[in-house]
């Protein structure tokens, strides 16, 4: 049966148009042309000249022959290439793969070759272990190098450059994609077990996550000037790059994250927004020059991963700066949910209000539908704060899969919901606080154990500037928790192990105390991340050297 409002009322060009974030690009230059669009050190684009750039680098991509649904790969940190990449691989119709510059030769050989990339740009300071991996992956691949005049002593890993690159591009259409179901880009998941995967991105998510990190981070009040201490490389800057766009902000280029660096970026440029994992804010803290003074309006700081600890946040908001807490994944285009903060929070007491503030709190305006649920029935838990369960998503920012991992995908999307793995409860105001990943859960004596409780705990005590609590695995309770802790230098030496458990034991039940501490600078990831599969294993071994050297 034909229905009246479908007849004669076809899709055509004047009504219906991919979604794709290359329109943001065509509308900030043409709006604001002359808005600055990127500082790097002493250079500076408008919105004009940057678009210009970028369109030069998609049609030289044309010119060397990559065709749609071509890989080009990136080495690099983020610079104005990378931030060019962003837009100009796309509009070429091939697919960004932005790679992690942590990584050694085994590595990204490993995603030259699972990605099948066809050219690769890379940055002076990693030509050499791009040389490797390229070698290592013994497949034929064309290589811009992209130059830096700061950067010396580097050998190129292979002629042309990028500078050369643009101004040999051909005169040619760009391209946009046939349908917003068209992959955009391809992200590498962090492999916790196994090599990594390979989260393939779409024009409609990347569209839709950048109008909602606009909203959510308030980058459409006023003209934001957005500092990038997040990698480019992290889920395309969590959308930030295409977002930046809709506004016609301004990116500052930041190759390293020093805190002494990002102190004179956010004087020197009237920086408004930036983002970082908890230890940013640690750094923040602790790393305030002596002639700090609060700006007269608060910059943003955008926060995910773990809660950061109240105290934290109360520091750095005494600073000047206003936390944002988000949380998402690799596989969501990024940030899903923001702790918004509700209008009767601010008649709170500070210590209520920012125990709040540190959730991960309710969906974006784009992200549609999110349940904290029973894994096994998908049934939504009750809003009491205590019962968990895990969290998923479903709707227009779910990646269209894993390249070439069929198995996988249909894993992670079982029962039509995107499964983060990860463990919540839900409060009566429907904010949702992440307690722990259900693979880092400690099992202790049948007992459930958040590893994330007792991190609280420990962050509270004033001695301690970083914690990881993991399990290893004990004879009597088949596991138990254990914390490595840093101390802060003033503090370094003069707490034990019996003072940090006796800490514990005042504020937390037997079974969640910690039986053991090691004393050590934990190491993260380059996005902050703390790998626990990592630190269970180191601290196993440590634990069971212990126990071999006190005897039986």
């Amino acid at each position: 049966m034909e229905r009246k409002f479908d007849t004669g009322l076809d899709k055509n060009p004047a009504n219906y148009q991919a979604m794709t974030p290359i329109r943001l690009l065509d509308r900030a230059a043409d709006v604001f042309p002359d808005r600055t669009a990127v500082i790097h050190k002493d250079k500076r684009y408008t919105w004009a000249e940057y678009a210009q750039r970028c369109r030069r680098l998609a049609r030289g991509l044309i010119g060397a022959g990559i065709q749609r649904g071509d890989t080009v790969s990136i080495l690099a940190t983020n610079i104005p290439a990378m931030l060019e990449a962003q837009f100009g691989v796309p509009m070429s119709g091939a697919v960004l793969n932005c790679i992690n510059i942590r990584l050694d030769a085994a590595g990204i050989a490993f995603i030259l070759r699972h990605s099948g990339t066809r050219l690769l740009f890379v940055d002076y300071p990693f030509a050499a272990v791009a040389r490797e991996a390229i070698r290592i992956a013994g497949i034929k691949i064309d290589v811009v190098d992209i130059r830096d005049d700061d950067i010396s002593g580097a050998e190129p890993a292979r002629t042309m450059e990028y500078e050369n690159f643009l101004a040999s591009a051909p005169d040619m259409p760009i391209l946009y994609p046939q349908d917003e179901w068209d992959a955009i880009a391809l992200n590498y998941t962090s492999g916790t077990t196994g090599n990594p995967k390979g989260v393939v991105y779409h024009h409609r998510g990347a569209y839709l996550n950048a109008l909602g990190t606009v909203i959510y981070a308030g980058l459409n009040a006023g003209t934001p000037v957005y500092l990038w201490t997040l990698p480019l490389f992290h889920c395309n800057g969590w959308c930030y790059a295409w977002a930046l766009a809709a506004v016609a902000g301004t990116h500052v280029c930041l190759r390293k994250v020093v805190i002494e660096d990002i102190y004179v970026a956010l004087d020197k440029y009237g920086v408004t927004h930036f983002c970082g994992a908890p230890a940013v804010l640690s750094s923040l803290v602790g790393g305030k020059p002596a002639g700090w003074t609060k700006p007269a309006r608060p910059i943003t700081v955008v926060c995910a991963g773990a809660s950061p600890p109240v105290t934290v946040i109360k520091q750095t908001e005494a600073l000047g700066f206003t936390v944002l807490h988000v949380y998402g994944m690799t596989e969501q285009h990024g940030v899903n949910t923001a702790c918004v903060q509700q209008d009767g929070w601010r008649g709170m007491p500070d210590d209520e209000r920012l125990v709040r503030m540190g959730r991960q709190g309710v969906r974006t305006a784009v992200a549609d539908e999110m349940i904290v649920a029973n894994p096994e029935t998908c049934d939504p838990v009750p809003r009491d704060g205590k019962t968990m369960g895990e969290v998923m998503f479903r709707g227009n920012l779910g990646m269209k899969g894993y390249l070439n991992n069929a198995e996988a995908t249909q894993a992670t999307f079982a029962g039509g919901w995107y499964r983060t793995g990860d463990l919540a409860v839900v409060h009566d105001d429907g904010y949702i606080e992440i307690k722990d990943r259900s693979k880092d859960i400690i099992i202790s004596g049948g007992e459930n154990v958040s590893s994330i409780e007792v991190e609280e705990v420990l962050s509270s005590n004033p001695a301690v500037i970083g914690v990881a609590v993991v399990a290893v695995p004990d004879e009597k309770w088949g596991e138990v928790p254990c914390a490595i802790v840093e101390l802060h230098p003033d503090h370094a030496g003069l707490l034990s192990q019996d003072d940090l458990i006796t800490f514990c034991r005042a504020r937390l039940p037997g079974f969640k105390t910690p039986k053991h501490v090691i004393f050590e600078p934990i190491v993260r990831t380059v996005t902050g991340k703390v790998q626990k599969f990592v630190l269970r294993k180191h601290a196993a071994e440590v634990i069971a050297t212990r126990r071999n050297r006190s005897g039986p």
